[in-house]
């Protein structure tokens, strides 16, 4: 299939783009919102989703120096200064999609400003704020959800729905990997030099924290490793957790040499396995400059279909199984009907924290080499 940046000429993708825009004013209350940054998450992960669901307008975006987002969305402003953002009182929601380290200090002013907030991954860089900002918002009445996109993953959501359906009898382990073949060091320093929010655990931690905790709950503890592999690198670049459950064990892990992937997702209970690879095709399109759409988007193709071997009702089988729909925007679904219709947040401030209890106990765990409870 063409990407749809080259099906059509650039100045059509921007009457197209201009339309959604301009007709989500008219359709819903739509909830004017801004972005702190329009590099890669920017572009990719937050502004399309914007822009095409009905009940947002994406009214404008902070760019310090290059000015890049008039070229995609004409009608958007873009603002010099966090200050001028913020004081901009038409703007409800702001995303915080900037360094891991500003995440707290950002996420903090734009609620004093009496914005709803949506937060990159991870939270913030410690529990303790984590939970400063709880209680802020909670004291202004304002609201906060993070950005974890992974639960809206094709395949995250066919293992949570082989789960739903006990295909597997009582779990006895999982395993979820997130492995890359990245041996350079890359070219952002917030992400590679030695600091808060820093290195592969922070950055791929909290997307498989977070879907292991959503599919089983808080564990009863925690072991973790981390180390550096990658020459020259200041920063953690693998890392295996384990987490204790009475009577199931997950393990996490992510690496930067791995030519040859293994399944990303593993399931093994006491009548079967499912196991599955990460091959959802959001993130492949959004590159190719696809725009979401409701209909067709999130579909995996057959050949990425996950295993099934089990036994139901004393027959054994062993067959494929389609994977189910990603979209991201369900995600901007769901931080709509929060603010204008009063629903939790897709993603809580508490489901959030025990995120960052997580993290935090990983890092004690692997720098004191032992299991930590969690309380």
């Amino acid at each position: 299939m063409i990407p749809l940046l080259q099906q059509y000429p650039t100045h059509t993708l921007l009457i197209n783009i201009t339309f959604c825009l301009t007709i989500n004013t008219f359709l819903m209350s739509a909830i004017k919102t801004a972005i702190l940054s329009f590099g890669m998450s920017g572009k990719l992960f937050h502004a399309p989703f914007i822009a095409v669901h009905p009940g947002f307008q994406l009214a404008g975006v902070l760019e310090r120096s290059k000015k890049m987002v008039q070229e995609i969305y004409p009608m958007v402003k873009s603002f010099n200064t966090l200050d001028e953002l913020l004081a901009d009182d038409s703007i409800e929601l702001i995303i915080v999609n900037t360094p891991n380290y500003t995440h707290y200090n950002y996420t903090k002013q734009a609620l004093l400003a009496g914005k709803d907030v949506v937060v990159e991954k991870p939270f913030t860089t410690t529990v303790a704020e984590a939970v400063d900002l709880q209680a802020l918002a909670i004291k202004l009445n304002r609201k906060i959800s993070v950005y974890q996109n992974r639960r809206f993953d094709s395949d995250f959501r066919t293992m949570h729905k082989i789960l739903q359906q006990n295909l597997l009898g009582d779990m006895v382990e999982a395993e979820f990997r997130y492995d890359r073949y990245k041996p350079a060091i890359g070219p952002k320093q917030h992400k590679e030099v030695a600091g808060p929010g820093a290195g592969l655990l922070n950055d791929l931690g909290p997307h498989l924290i977070d879907q292991a905790l959503t599919l089983f709950g808080m564990p009863e503890a925690i072991f973790a490793d981390s180390r550096i592999t990658r020459t020259l690198s200041q920063v953690d670049d693998w890392f295996n957790l384990v987490l204790y459950y009475p009577t199931l064990r997950v393990r996490l892990h992510a690496a930067s040499f791995v030519r040859e992937a293994l399944p990303a997702y593993m399931l093994q209970g006491t009548n079967g396995s499912f196991i599955k690879s990460r091959t959802d095709v959001q993130e492949t399109d959004l590159l190719a400059g696809k725009i979401p759409n409701r209909e067709h988007w999130g579909i995996e193709p057959a050949s990425e279909y996950g295993l099934l071997h089990t036994e139901i009702d004393g027959k054994i089988i062993k067959e494929r199984v389609p994977s189910e729909k990603g979209n991201y925007l369900d995600f901007y679904q769901g931080v709509y009907d929060a603010i204008r219709n009063g629903s939790p947040m897709p993603v809580t401030c508490h489901e959030a924290i025990n995120v960052m209890r997580l993290l935090e106990a990983a890092i004690k765990s692997n720098s004191e080499k032992k299991l930590i409870d969690i309380n």
